[in-house]
């Protein structure tokens, strides 16, 4: 389902209203929803202390299917305000206690008060004559200002939308070249929803990596698994709309997805733009783990733990443990599972567009696997493993925990046949799909779409610098024009290399493993 203006939860202890989506309201409304309600018998109550505007990626997903009916019923009088917040800590799973404190202000006789206090954050004072009372008037204020958002952001879209959005652009793009049609047996799509639409607006397709380390000049595609050419075409995307943003027409400028950010000197999303992932297969690595396994399991081995949801490696589309060893000469990457772990940290742009943007989180994925029953490992592998790190991460960068559901499949390999290695691309704007052969990194000769005579693909690492020059112009950023290589320009988002250290760091120390750096590769390579 996706919340087209819903609530998340993400990791840093934000309490279900503490933090919504930057894309709904401004920065200045939701300083003024978190102001806390009006003292009650005019004793001065303890509040939170000010939601920071950088930190407003860390959200709560609205499960309309639990939350709303216990809404209804507390809302009719059948539960209290106590009974909710205990039900609300189950179904969204934050950690509540309810402190005693101290009553101040002018109040007749004795009064007791208590404060809720949700992963770690304590909300305004209820004071009453018993502690029954206090509680119920504490647990009423922590619930006031949820209530308030949650009937501002009550539209949702059905699942199926999205699903289908995605299943008819491959159609389309299928149906005009049918000769790739078997290469969508892999497909994965990026989603963008404003005002109740939902759009495609990157595709990839694809199911392996380059099966050598030759990149010294970019332009060989190390990995084109179909979540991560998505990505690519996801990032083509947003370098569109950035030079629409930048572009002195004011119509143009309009029809950009982005807006000042009032937090930062970067941009961000406007109000009511979300995004969202589609994967018809469930990715390769730790999502793909046993059903029964359990993250801190008593009945099996350390070792099998690791192995199962630890990180993997992925070469030539075949995935194995980080315990393997492989050859000097093959070219090794993550497999799709981590790296969707590391965007739902770092966020889908990546360090050059972090020059310009505000990290960009999913906030939810659609599983489209008709083979596959449940997404428990999805959620372990994505969320539960980085359980924890918000805390640690500079400002802006958080975990988004994505709701994960199962919706029908938008592409389906035909029986039988064998899986090509090639992979289609495709973002909005763009006048024809690009295939590039996985195993080799380049278009292949057949492809409707060409970049030139060497055959680099558009989702190369020297055309995304090359992109990123663009927008560094149109933006008036000298300090990025004058980088002297892709290398450096990555290094000089610092904020954004501060947050992947530390992501590695807890992932290694949490026990999953230390994430591989393509050491080999040469980013040194200029326009």
């Amino acid at each position: 389902m996706f919340p087209a203006r819903g609530l998340f939860r993400g990791s840093r202890g934000a309490s279900y209203a503490q933090m919504f989506m930057k894309c709904t309201p401004s920065a200045a409304e939701v300083n003024q929803s978190c102001k806390p309600p009006s003292a009650v018998n005019g004793a001065d109550k303890q509040v939170r202390e000010p939601l920071k505007p950088g930190k407003l990626h860390i959200m709560i997903f609205l499960n309309s299917t639990t939350v709303l009916p216990l809404i209804d019923r507390y809302k009719n009088g059948e539960t209290n305000a106590v009974s909710l917040v205990h039900q609300l800590a189950q179904v969204l799973q934050f950690h509540l206690e309810f402190k005693e404190t101290v009553a101040t202000g002018n109040l007749p006789g004795s009064h007791f008060a208590f404060c809720v206090v949700i992963d770690g954050i304590e909300y305004k004072t209820g004071v009453g004559l018993t502690k029954k009372e206090a509680r119920l008037n504490a647990a009423k204020f922590a619930l006031e200002e949820y209530l308030v958002i949650l009937e501002s952001q009550k539209f949702v879209l059905p699942e199926a939308s999205g699903r289908c959005r995605v299943q008819d652009q491959l159609t389309k793009l299928m149906d005009n070249h049918p000769e790739f049609s078997s290469c969508a047996g892999t497909t994965a799509a990026f989603i963008i929803q404003t005002s109740g639409e939902c759009d495609v607006v990157a595709l990839g397709t694809g199911n392996f990596n380059a099966k050598e380390c030759v990149s010294s000049d970019g332009r060989i595609v190390h990995d084109s698994h179909a979540v991560v050419t998505a990505r690519r075409s996801l990032m083509r995307y947003l370098y569109r709309h950035l030079l629409l943003f930048f572009n002195k027409n004011a119509n143009l400028k309009e029809k950009s997805v982005f807006q000042r950010s009032s937090s930062s000197n970067l941009l961000s999303l406007k109000s009511g733009v979300s995004l969202h992932l589609y994967v018809n297969q469930l990715p390769k690595g730790a999502s793909q783990i046993p059903t029964k396994l359990r993250l801190n399991p008593l009945s099996i081995s350390a070792w099998q733990v690791n192995n199962e949801i630890g990180l993997h490696l992925s070469v030539e589309g075949k995935v194995s443990t980080l315990c393997l060893h492989h050859s000097a000469s093959n070219m090794v990457s993550m497999s799709s599972t981590d790296k969707i772990t590391q965007w739902q940290v770092l966020g889908y742009q990546g360090a050059l567009l972090s020059h310009f943007i505000e990290p960009i989180y999913v906030q939810s994925i659609l599983v489209g696997d008709s083979c596959c029953c449940e997404t428990r490992g999805m959620e372990i592998s994505v969320s539960q493993r980085v359980e924890g790190i918000t805390s640690q991460l500079p400002m802006f960068y958080c975990m988004l925990r994505p709701q994960i559901s199962l919706v029908p499949s938008a592409a389906t390999c035909s029986p039988g046949s064998d899986e090509p290695t090639f992979g289609v691309n495709w973002s909005e704007g763009d006048s024809s799909v690009e295939v590039v052969d996985g195993l080799e990194g380049k278009t292949i000769d057949e492809s409707p779409f060409k970049s030139g005579a060497a055959l680099a693909s558009r989702l190369c690492k020297a055309a995304m610098l090359h992109r990123f020059k663009l927008v560094a112009k149109e933006a008036q950023r000298e300090d990025l024009l004058i980088t002297s290589s892709y290398a450096e320009a990555k290094r000089m988002a610092k904020t954004y290399q501060e947050a992947k250290n530390m992501l590695h760091a807890y992932l290694c120390q949490q026990g999953f493993g230390s994430w591989l750096e393509k050491v080999s590769l040469n980013d040194n390579f200029s326009m």
